[in-house]
């Protein structure tokens, strides 16, 4: 059986658990509470017995339930496993996943950590993100298990991962915060398509500076109305000159923020390792919840 008390004796232990430090995790249970509470009293269920009767929860309290399910996001255990350590069936932790995962994306969208999800216009960009002058753009993919529908098979292929992916784009700030995050799509395109199809370009200010890679090739062509940072591309059967090199070498020491903001990301097994999940639901909720976290993170470090 599991020993949350335990957990919370060490910042180490808890991070490894859940991703978070012991305080961190105690000021979240206050929201995720209030979040619990609020679902109780207003979800639709014909009851059986009265109030009070029946088997006891396993998760006895809402800190129980929140370190349950930063656990599974963290670990990404099989149903298994969690089944075995919590002391239940495999069935009733899915049933806990299906319910608690709205609920930590809810929590994480009260202490308003979570990334949006799409911006239409460039005053609203300026609006919620009003001190931010450069933006890093990159886009992370995840292995699935081979689709068996031969469409959604051809869809889900990476020819750069040479397997099956979904792929997110990613858009931080210096600072490492998530600031957009699109819905996570198949594999199968290329970084800079996914960028067209979200929009991003046509809604970032003219003075913010767009910071890329060379997936991204045909950017400036497209926005010319964008202030666009790129290393340069060797020519073929030719070389950069010295001064492109040292451009290369500056622009990779700061676009490297937005690697680090994915490995982050990527701290929580449910986003990096295979999806074992059924459906495609829970694939962008984890890495949404990931990117929730992680800005929480930082903004009380």
């Amino acid at each position: 059986m599991f020993k949350l008390e335990r957990a919370k004796k060490s910042d180490r232990i808890m991070k490894a658990l859940t991703g978070l430090r012991v305080i961190e995790f105690e000021a979240l249970v206050i929201t995720f509470s209030l979040v619990l509470q609020k679902y109780q009293a207003t979800r639709k269920r014909k009851r059986q017995r009265a109030v009070g009767g029946g088997r006891k929860h396993t998760l006895k309290t809402a800190a129980d339930r929140l370190f349950f399910i930063l656990l599974y996001v963290k670990c990404y255990p099989t149903m298994d496993l969690a089944g075995f350590f919590f002391g239940v069936d495999r069935s009733r932790i899915q049933r806990w996943v299906k319910e608690l995962l709205p609920l930590l994306e809810e929590t994480l969208g009260r202490e308003v950590v979570l990334p949006a999800r799409k911006i239409n216009r460039v005053e609203e960009f300026m609006a919620q993100f009003p001190q931010v002058k450069d933006v890093f753009i990159d886009a992370t993919e995840r292995p699935v298990r081979r689709p068996g529908k031969n469409k959604a098979q051809k869809g889900h292929y990476s020819g750069r991962k040479q397997r099956h992916t979904k792929k997110s784009l990613v858009v931080g700030d210096e600072q490492g915060q998530v600031l957009i995050l699109p819905p996570t799509k198949p594999g199968r395109r290329s970084d800079y398509f996914r960028f067209k199809q979200s929009g991003i370009g046509d809604i970032l200010p003219p003075d913010v500076a767009a910071w890329v890679d060379l997936g991204f090739i045909g950017i400036e062509k497209d926005y010319p109305q964008l202030e666009v940072v790129m290393p340069h591309k060797k020519p073929k059967k030719g070389q950069l000159t010295p001064e492109q090199r040292q451009a290369n070498k500056l622009i990779s020491q700061l676009r490297i923020q937005v690697e680090h903001t994915i490995s982050r990301l990527k701290r929580f097994r449910a986003v990096a390792d295979i999806y074992r999940n059924h459906g495609s639901q829970w694939a962008d909720q984890f890495i949404l919840i990931a990117a929730g976290l992680s800005n929480y993170h930082l903004r009380l470090a």
